[in-house]
């Protein structure tokens, strides 16, 4: 997870008092992630960035996969470590950068650009600017920008923070200067808790 300065905090207690595999948004297996990777037509190894994936599998899938050219981003080292920990020595074979993503400047872009539940935290206009640039710099012509927000019937609040809920023209229309609506539809994240979290993903492209 990521969010703003002021709850980089917020989210290192997170992982501090919760643990990595009782926070909400927790899976055992990435499987929404790589059915949307599948509905994309990704296929092979790609650049890839995980926009606030600090603890997720999805890494793990991909390195199993082939997958070689992958960073991870978050704003709490806690999360990372825990994926560092986890993946023992294939870890050095990741890029890992502890950072908001509202104030990221990429030194590179990425073919793939995956944010699953992160985006919705961008409550404040600074914020959602903030990202748009780190996405803007992180990607180029024919990218795919994959996102998985709080659909319209999900939560108003999540981990104790406020949330911003999308249908697909809400999102498509966020990025509309940069990015092309490919795709959207909507999955249920059930959480460690058994609470049903209503999610809408989105696959984009970025135009010339």
């Amino acid at each position: 997870m990521t969010g703003s300065d002021a709850g980089e905090g917020h989210w290192r207690k997170v992982y501090r008092e919760t643990g990595a595999d009782a926070v909400s948004w927790y899976e055992a297996e990435p499987s929404a992630s790589l059915e949307a990777l599948a509905r994309a037509g990704v296929s092979g190894a790609r650049s890839f960035v995980d926009v606030g994936g600090g603890a997720s599998r999805l890494v793990d899938q991909l390195l199993d996969r082939g997958w070689s050219d992958l960073t991870v981003v978050d704003i709490a080292s806690e999360a990372l470590a825990v994926s560092q920990q986890r993946l023992g020595e294939r870890a050095h074979g990741v890029n890992w950068l502890a950072v908001d993503i509202s104030a990221w400047t990429p030194s590179r872009s990425f073919q793939i650009w995956h944010d699953r539940a992160v985006f919705h935290f961008m409550t404040e206009p600074e914020q959602r600017a903030g990202y748009k640039t780190a996405l803007r710099l992180g990607t180029r012509e024919g990218s795919l920008a994959i996102f998985a927000t709080f659909a319209l019937t999900g939560p108003e609040r999540c981990s104790g923070l406020p949330v911003r809920r999308y249908d697909a023209r809400a999102l498509a229309a966020e990025f509309s200067d940069h990015f092309e609506l490919l795709d959207s539809w909507q999955d249920d994240h059930v959480t460690p808790s058994g609470r049903v979290q209503p999610f809408l993903w989105s696959v984009l492209k970025r135009s010339a």
